[in-house]
C-alpha cells in the first residue's frame, strides 16, 4: 500500500477527524462549505492530462459502446465527453462499476488501482467515489424487499433505525474519513492537479413523492431514501474543501429527471431500465448532464464550491 495512503495518527489525526465529524454534524454549514481552486484552471485553451477516478455512475455500465466488459465503462459516460470538449493531451478513464474507496489502492479484476493512474504531469482529476462504501447496492435491495410488508410506510426507514439511532446517517459519517484518505493521496500523486469531487445525481424525486411499483419501494421511505443521498452529497461537499478540491453538484442540474419520471423525461434509469444503463444509474442523458455540470466548474477560473 503507498505511503500516500497512511492514516493521519497521533494529535493530528484526532484532530481532523474531530474536524470532520464536527463540520459533518451541521448542516447549518452547507452555505458555508467552500472549495477554492488549488490549480491553474483548466479552460477551454488549455491543453491538459486529464484522469477519471470513479464507480458505475461514471463508468457508465449498459451505456453504449461499453470499452471495458470487466468495469462496464462507456466511451460516452462524462469523463469521455468532457474530455473531448477539451484539448486533453491525455486521458485516462479509469473508473469501474463497483469501485470502493479501497480500489483506490487495489485492483478490481483486470482494473488497476485507479491512485496509479496519476502523476505530477496530471492536470485535471475528477473523483466521484462512495456511494458503493455507502452500499447504494445494499440499500435498494433492502428496502425493496421491505416495501411488500408495508407499501404505504415506511418499513425501510425503520429497519436501519432499529438501534435507536439512523445506520445510514452513521454509514455517510464512517464514509467521509475514506473520501478524505483518498483525496489526500490524490494531492499527493497529482500535486499540480485541478481536483474535482462529483457529487451523485438526483435519484428519486426531490419533492419526496414516490412511484411505486416503477420504483418498488415503500411510500414514506422516498423522502428518507432522498435524504440520505442528500447527506452523503453534503459529505462530499465538505470534505472536498477539506482537502482545497471543488465539488461538482449534479443533484441540482437533474432535479426533475430522476427514475420515477417518463422514460422520455428521466436521466436515471429504474430498476428495470426502459433506456440502454443499468438499474438506478444514469443512462446516456443523464451521463451528458453530469459532463454538462463538470464542465460547467470547469469554466469558473476561481470561486467556492
Amino acid at each position: 500500500m503507498a505511503n500516500d495512503a497512511r492514516p493521519a495518527g497521533g494529535a493530528r489525526g484526532r484532530r481532523r477527524t474531530a474536524v470532520l465529524g464536527a463540520v459533518l454534524g451541521g448542516c447549518a454549514l452547507v452555505a458555508a462549505a467552500t472549495t477554492p481552486a488549488a490549480a491553474a484552471p483548466a479552460g477551454h485553451g488549455r491543453a491538459l492530462g486529464y484522469v477519471a477516478l470513479g464507480d458505475s455512475y461514471t463508468s457508465g455500465p449498459g451505456i453504449p459502446r461499453q470499452v471495458d466488459a470487466g468495469c462496464a465503462r462507456s466511451d460516452h459516460n462524462y469523463p469521455s465527453l468532457v474530455a473531448a470538449q477539451r484539448q486533453v493531451t491525455a486521458f485516462t478513464d479509469v473508473s469501474c462499476a463497483g469501485a470502493t474507496t479501497a480500489e483506490m489502492w487495489q485492483a478490481q479484476g483486470t482494473n488497476p488501482p485507479q491512485l496509479d493512474a496519476l502523476g505530477r504531469n496530471t492536470d485535471l482529476v475528477t473523483v466521484q467515489i462512495g456511494g458503493n462504501d455507502v452500499g447504494f447496492g445494499s440499500i435498494i435491495s433492502t428496502c425493496a424487499h421491505l416495501a411488500a410488508q408495508d407499501p404505504t410506510g415506511n418499513p425501510c426507514q425503520r429497519s436501519y433505525e432499529t438501534s435507536g439511532y439512523d445506520e445510514l446517517a452513521l454509514t455517510v459519517l464512517r464514509t467521509a474519513p475514506k473520501v478524505d484518505r483518498v483525496l489526500r493521496a490524490v494531492r499527493a500523486r497529482a500535486p499540480h492537479a485541478r481536483v474535482m469531487v462529483v457529487g451523485y445525481p438526483d435519484l428519486l424525486p426531490d419533492d419526496g413523492s414516490g412511484c411505486f411499483p416503477q420504483v418498488p419501494f415503500a411510500q414514506k421511505d422516498f423522502a428518507y431514501l432522498r435524504d440520505t443521498e442528500k447527506r452523503l452529497n453534503l459529505m462530499l461537499r465538505v470534505v472536498a474543501g477539506l482537502n482545497r478540491a471543488e465539488y461538482v453538484d449534479t443533484y441540482g442540474p437533474t432535479v426533475g429527471h430522476d427514475m420515477c419520471k417518463a422514460p422520455a423525461d428521466r436521466w436515471i434509469e429504474p430498476l428495470r431500465p426502459a433506456s440502454p444503463a443499468a438499474p438506478a444509474h444514469p443512462n446516456a442523458t443523464g451521463e451528458q448532464a453530469m459532463a454538462q455540470a463538470v464542465l460547467g466548474r470547469l469554466d469558473r477560473r476561481h470561486g467556492r464550491g
